[in-house]
């Protein structure tokens, strides 16, 4: 059957919070602890030490709630504004907006230190972290909605992929992941046949729009490491969570895809937040199986979201030379949902030089006060 683009964005919209909500239950455990994949479902099997037993099944976490914030944000402006984004993302730290029933059980140390950042005044742009030690996957995890909005030129996206990205993840490593995403789901919602269709072309495209860049150039070629992509672990880290999902998303369906993510173990509900945006739009919307959809909490805000996502409107898009200039530093855009100014910096500082990529992992799954692991 002959999907329409409509249908895979969709299918990327519903299959991120669906893949999030499936992953859930299972969420800090290892591999070792899950069950057999078959038996992996919203409900977990009898026995099972659920995580967030509290926490009815079907509720997307703060993976979803953030992506939801960014959609909402993009619907209601017209175009990515950093003031207008971080504020939802202290209305829903605060007082759980786009949380399913308000319940915020699940918190990032590195997004809950970037938005009580951006509570005391901090600028968006100055707000994340932008040490290597703080590549978790906060802002990988909720970028696709952009990448399902945006109808800009590549370096458009690329662009906005990067500002997104600096309210709580500011290192040029997370915002080249973001961007790299962005492009692979374009690519799939374009007609690609799979996402390992998409890589090479994008790896280029990517080379492209840094070849002035030799920070994001060096970036990039760290996430392309043979390393990193041979062997997913599932874990908070953005380049693990980035090859991880892409591993799993090439199973011949939605649900083998998002089983097999959790099946990772550790971090479960974002690389299956993640490898579910990526099977929905190879597969669209219906290809979800209905018994998840008809479980997933929230549709009163999941509905009307979609609805918009999927009608045609107006956008106001940034010069080129301004997109330009975002790549090599910054860009300054006008709020167009308020009178406030945002002033966007391309990039964090440069890596330390030496650092052990096997010390950056170390050190994204340090524990923090709300026993999640430190990768958002």
């Amino acid at each position: 059957m002959s999907l329409t683009r409509a249908d895979r964005v969709r299918g990327a919209l519903y299959g991120l919070l669906v893949g999030d909500a499936l992953g859930v239950p299972y969420d800090f455990k290892p591999p070792h602890q899950l069950p057999p994949l078959d038996e992996i479902d919203m409900t977990p099997p009898a026995g099972f030490a659920r995580s967030h037993a509290r926490v009815p099944p079907g509720t997307w976490s703060d993976d979803g709630a953030h992506a939801l914030a960014l959609l909402d944000s993009l619907l209601t402006c017209g175009r990515l504004e950093l003031d207008d984004f971080a504020q939802r993302l202290i209305g829903w730290y605060r007082s759980g907006r786009y949380a399913v029933g308000g319940d915020v059980f699940d918190v990032g140390i590195q997004t809950s230190a970037a938005i009580e950042r951006l509570e005391r005044g901090v600028p968006p742009h100055q707000a994340g972290g932008a040490h290597e030690l703080e590549n978790g996957n906060g802002s990988f995890m909720r970028v696709a909605p952009l990448a399902l909005w945006h109808t800009g030129s590549d370096e458009q996206l690329v662009a906005d992929a990067h500002a997104q990205s600096l309210p709580t993840h500011r290192h040029p490593r997370s915002q080249v992941a973001c961007a790299f995403l962005c492009l692979v789901l374009r690519e799939v919602l374009d007609g690609a046949a799979d996402p390992d269709a998409a890589l090479s072309s994008v790896k280029a495209k990517l080379e492209r729009c840094y070849a002035t860049q030799p920070a994001h150039t060096q970036e990039l070629k760290i996430i392309c490491n043979a390393a990193h992509r041979s062997a997913p672990t599932g874990t908070g880290y953005v380049v693990d969570t980035f090859w991880s999902a892409l591993h799993v998303a090439r199973r011949t369906s939605f649900a083998e895809a998002v089983r097999a993510a959790v099946a990772l173990g550790h971090d479960t509900d974002t690389t299956a937040c993640v490898a579910g945006a990526i099977a929905g739009a190879v597969h669209g919307c219906d290809a979800i199986p209905t018994g998840w959809v008809s479980v997933l909490r929230g549709r009163e805000v999941t509905d009307s979201l979609a609805a918009s996502l999927c009608t045609p409107r107006s956008r106001s898009w940034p010069t080129g030379e301004r997109v330009s200039s975002s790549l090599s530093g910054s860009l300054s855009r006008q709020n167009a949902c308020g009178s406030r100014r945002a002033q966007v910096v391309g990039r964090g500082p440069k890596s330390p030089s030496g650092t052990p990529h096997s010390a950056v992992l170390s050190r994204v799954r340090t524990s923090h006060r709300v026993g999640r692991w430190a990768e958002h």
